[in-house]
This record gives structure tokens, sequence and C-alpha cells, in this order.
């Protein structure tokens, strides 16, 4: 899982003006995935083999397979329920896994997944692994290992869903995570843990510190986090999701040279502060596009998202694009791929 953006040859000063126009005046397509792309809320992607799994908020946690990032099929749930019996007693109200994260390392594939309720600060992270995605594959099974994380109204300035999980240079895993901040306490908002690389669970002395927040606004969410070159950057949605037409998210970047941060945007400011850099903003049919997923694949990035159909609605919609870097590093997203990876 990781980045993409388009780059631009402009003066430094000009550039995050140029950035923000390229957006929003460009014509962006509010459809480029077909099959079974509508209601993809939350996207999280990888690939093994030749097949692309996607994962989403929903019943179960439904999987989506591609072969060529087009074209898409469902493929079943995670968990035979709704959601596994263990989280509904803690989470009074839950009724499905929201915003999995999919990632691999131990030689297993990690599936993090939230339990909430809308509004709510009373939620938690679960872990889900298996060896292989291929539902043929005889190895094939999920085996849930219950709660990683928690949040409590009172006792934490952060809300334990929207999890992800990035690599360092040592291969040593990472959790972040994170919605809103809670309470008048600060820092609160995205979250950051290291994670025992056997378990895939914090490590008893593990302590999470704050890498994203807005103070005084509140509205962020959705971290993911991808290396590329010398800096980690860490995506992160703004504003509001899943009201449909009306939805406001947007996708914003910062990026450090440790995973641990400090993460600032391209102007200098902090994201600890409100910082960010815009990514993707809705234009258009395409309404709030937010908490992406990003993929890389031989040297390419992918960024992938969800957006609010206005042509259709407002349904939650499945989208990809490329992501290209400018000569200062800082990325961009492309128009909705249209083809297959092998035609671009």
């Amino acid at each position: 899982m990781n980045p993409r953006i388009f780059g631009m040859q402009t003066p430094s000063h000009f550039a995050p003006l140029m950035a923000i126009l390229a957006i929003t005046l460009s014509p962006i397509p509010a459809r480029a995935q077909v099959g079974d792309v509508t209601r993809a809320h939350d996207p999280a992607i990888i690939k093994e083999g030749d097949t692309y799994y996607l994962f989403t908020t929903g019943r179960g946690v439904p999987v989506r397979t591609s072969k060529d990032l087009k074209t898409w099929a469902s493929a079943g749930r995670v968990f035979e329920g709704n959601l596994p019996a263990w989280s509904a007693e803690i989470i009074e109200g839950a009724r499905n896994p929201w915003a999995p994260d999919i990632s691999f390392f131990n030689e297993r594939f990690h599936l993090y997944y939230s339990i909430s309720t809308f509004g709510s600060q009373r939620s938690l992270i679960g872990l889900a692994t298996n060896t292989t995605l291929d539902p043929e594959n005889p190895d094939f099974g999920w085996t849930d290992h219950g709660q990683v994380v928690d949040s409590r109204p009172g006792r934490d300035s952060f809300n334990a869903i929207d999890a992800n999980v990035v690599l360092d240079e040592e291969g040593q895993p990472w959790l972040s995570w994170g919605s809103f901040h809670w309470g008048e306490r600060h820092p609160g908002g995205i979250m950051l843990l290291p994670l025992d690389k056997q378990t895939g669970l914090p490590p008893p002395d593990a302590k999470a510190e704050s890498i994203a927040g807005r103070p005084g606004n509140w509205a962020i969410e959705a971290p993911f986090i991808v290396r590329r070159g010398d800096f980690f950057y860490l995506f992160v949605s703004f504003d509001f999701c899943c009201r449909g037409m009306d939805s406001t998210y947007k996708i914003m970047v910062g990026r450090a040279e440790n995973v641990t941060g400090p993460y600032a945007d391209r102007v200098g400011v902090a994201m600890t502060e409100g910082g960010g850099t815009l990514v993707l903003e809705g234009t258009g049919n395409v309404r709030g596009p937010g908490h992406n997923d990003v993929l890389v694949e031989d040297g390419i990035y992918w960024l992938v998202h969800h957006f609010y159909d206005a042509a259709n609605q407002g349904v939650p919609t499945l989208q990809i694009r490329p992501l290209s870097w400018d000569d200062e590093g800082w990325p961009q997203a492309e128009a909705p791929i249209t083809n297959t990876p092998d035609e671009n």
C-alpha cells in the first residue's frame, strides 16, 4: 500500500497555489472503476499474486477483487456474521466493522478493523490475520485476535477508528489511527503506536503519540502513511464524510523524515497544529473524496479512495487515481484511471 501524484514544473513560491488550481479546474470524470464499486466506503487495497483485493466498511468487512484495478467483483466477506461477537459485547449498538486496513508482515496478512457507532468515542480497533487472501488456497482462513486498542470518553483525546499500518526502514510495523479530537485536551486527533512484529499487537509498554490534529476545528481522520525516498508521507482526510452529496471530505498530506514525525505541510506548518497540503478535493459530481489508501506497485503510486457520487444520489463509490510527484517531492492526484495498469 503506497501513494502517487502528478508533477508540475513551476516556481516554488507558486507551487501550492498551482496545485490547488490544477485540482479545482481540471475536469474530473465521476466514474472510472466499474463493476462492484458502489458502497465501497473506506477502501483498503493490497495485491497478492495477480489479484488486487479491496476491503471496505460494511457487514462482515466486504471483499472485492480485480485483475486490472478497473473492473471489480464481490468476493465475499471476512467475517461470517455482521461483526465479531466479542466486539458487540464491548461496543453497544455496533452493527458493522468500519474502515479496514490491510498490510503484510511476519508472513501473514493483517486486517485491522474498527468497531464503533456513529458520533461515539467508545470505539476499538481489532485484528484478524490470514496467510493468504485467495479463498481457493487450502491455507486460507481468517483468525481473529481481538482488541488492539480502544478509546473511552473522559479518558482519551482521540477516537480509536480508522487504523493504518506502515513499516519503517527496519521493517518495524507502526499503527496509526484517529478521528477528530475529543474533549478540550490537545494533542489528540491522529495517533501513532509501535506494534510487536510477531503478534501485530502493541507491546505492553508502548505509548501512543499524537502526529496530527486540528486544534479548534477537530475535523481530521483516516490516516495513511507511506514511505517514498527520504520521507514518510502522512495522508489524512479533513472535514466531513458520510453526508452524501453534502460531504466535504478532502485529502491532505504532510511529510517527515521519521515515521514518528514531526510531520509538516509544504509551507512548514506542523500537522499537529492543523497543517496539511491539499491532494484532492471535491468537484463536479465527485463530492467529498477521502479516506484514502495508497498502493505502490513497481514504483508507481495509486491513490485509492471513495467519493460521494452526485450523479448517483450521493452513493459512496470507489475511485483509483495515479499519483505523481513534483520536483520538491510532493504528491498530487491525477484524473481517475480508465484503462488497465498495463495500458498506462
